[in-house]
């Protein structure tokens, strides 16, 4: 029963391990735990001596700095400083504390009547900044032996014929079915990259049907319908746009809200009050 009670007593006292400095400026102490994580795994030995000498340096000098500044800032410049960071503070609490509320009590379910309602009273505020297009494609190698085949039923495009398209998708370079869909010409370019400003006008326009051969391959495409630039900006294009603008509103009707009720209960609980 001693020697229990004296090998516990040892652990007792032991006296805990003091971090171990790397730099120092003035009284401010680097610690090598403060540069745990900081080299990847895998680094050499030679660039993890870069790395962590560069993170010393720069540690240095803002320190040096910021030492010197308040050396030889002026009174007036700290106290309007200090005012600064403390209003930084206090937003940056009341914001992550209002986040934090307004994530336990929005409501995020937007139905397709309250989308088609907030779109009919904002309609005219909805322009195109381009051109929309609704098209379908394929890309295929020129030597594909079904190409035939492949686009006869591109051209017809009944449901059984994209259903036997898409069972053969794997045999195309790259493909987009969904013609009935708004895409930003933009996107256009970038998927089909023989198009482009310049020559839009070809190959853009409404029920336009063409092919298009490369060195090695070969586009079908079809264009079912093309919005001009300025044009009233479709509802189908704006809906996840519009569903995040009905959420964004809910939050904010929702901190005034909090922020009301807030202030309310401090007038009732006498933990505010205002002196006349």
């Amino acid at each position: 029963m001693v020697l229990f009670f004296l090998v516990n007593s040892c652990d007792y006292f032991k006296v805990a391990k003091e971090p171990e400095a790397i730099a120092r400026v003035g009284t401010n102490f680097l610690y090598k735990e403060d540069i745990a994580d900081l080299v990847p795994r895998g680094t050499s030995k030679k660039d993890s001596l870069a790395i962590v000498k560069s993170f010393i340096d720069r540690w240095a000098t803002q320190k040096l700095l910021f030492e010197a500044a308040q050396r030889n800032i002026t009174k007036a410049k700290t106290e309007e400083f200090n005012t600064l960071i403390e209003q930084y503070k206090i937003d940056l609490y009341t914001k992550d504390y209002l986040e934090e509320l307004v994530i336990r009590q929005i409501d995020t379910l937007v139905t397709e009547a309250q989308i088609a309602s907030y779109y009919n009273q904002n309609k005219e505020y909805f322009k195109n900044s381009s051109e929309l297009v609704k098209l379908r494609y394929i890309n295929l190698v020129k030597e594909n032996p079904k190409f035939a085949k492949i686009k006869s039923k591109f051209s017809s495009f009944t449901k059984k014929d994209k259903k036997e398209l898409e069972q053969l998708a794997v045999q195309f370079k790259s493909y987009a079915f969904n013609d009935s869909i708004w895409v930003d010409i933009n996107q256009v370019y970038e998927k089909l990259p023989f198009i482009n400003l310049e020559n839009k006008e070809k190959y853009i326009a409404n029920g336009i049907n063409f092919q298009y051969p490369d060195s090695t391959t070969v586009w079908l495409v079809k264009v079912n319908h093309v919005l001009p630039k300025d044009s009233a900006t479709p509802l189908d294009f704006l809906k996840p746009t519009i569903k995040q603008i009905i959420i964004n509103n809910r939050k904010l009707q929702l901190i005034n809200t909090l922020e009301k009720e807030i202030t309310n209960d401090a007038i009732n609980e006498k933990k505010y009050e205002i002196y006349k």
